[in-house]
């Protein structure tokens, strides 16, 4: 029986509607998954496990340390200035340096590291642990759609002359890239500066009474 010319295209294209349901939400979410497996943790140590950092970029380098009198300040800062640090500017660092991850790991030669910004990088990040172990993170440029930045972690060659370069978030460079005045802890504003300063009052002046 031959099938009406709108029917075979109604067939036709429900085919098509399941073939692309079935490579979009079977297929293609194994290979989300898989990608989204494939990711990996750039460190493996604990916010508690820090206990100072120093921070190099184009315009400053500043070293911090976490109070050891208390947890009020919990960071000082110890250079170019020595007072207490801005908590949710380090924590902010901090966790991205705990739970940050690379979307993937490129191997190059060492000597296409200027390709990607790394011999002159924007930013690095060192970091020390209670148990003075260090790590290291190099931030180069970001790629060319920028959503990462390029990056190496505790820096090494490895035997075949190959680097590992790392595509992170740009989260990193929004962490790293500020004035010195917004890691310093804020000061609050005395009450007089807060309080509005009143218009003094006019002087009155006497109205001169008429002589009878």
């Amino acid at each position: 029986m031959k099938l009406p010319r709108t029917t075979l295209i109604l067939v036709l294209l429900a085919l098509g509607l399941g073939g692309f349901v079935y490579f979009y939400e079977i297929q293609g979410a194994t290979q989300r998954q898989e990608a989204k497996e494939n990711k990996q943790q750039i460190f493996s140590f604990a916010e508690d496990d820090v206990q100072s950092l120093s921070i190099q970029t184009e315009k400053l380098t500043l070293n911090l340390e976490r109070n050891p009198q208390s947890s009020n300040p919990k960071w000082l800062l110890k250079s170019p200035v020595s007072e207490p640090a801005h908590e949710p500017i380090v924590a902010y660092l901090t966790d991205l340096l705990v739970k940050g991850k690379s979307d993937r790991t490129l191997s190059v030669p060492a000597n296409q590291a200027a390709d990607f910004g790394l011999d002159q990088p924007q930013a690095t990040i060192n970091i020390n642990l209670k148990n003075q172990k260090t790590h290291q993170l190099i931030l180069g440029k970001s790629d060319f759609n920028n959503r990462f930045v390029y990056a190496q972690a505790d820096p090494n060659t490895q035997p075949d002359g190959n680097i590992n370069v790392l595509l992170v978030s740009t989260d990193f460079n929004n962490a790293v890239n500020r004035e010195l005045a917004e890691w310093k802890q804020p000061t609050n504003q005395g009450e007089k500066d807060s309080t509005p300063t009143l218009p003094t009052p006019p002087t009155s002046t006497p109205t001169p009474t008429n002589s009878p």
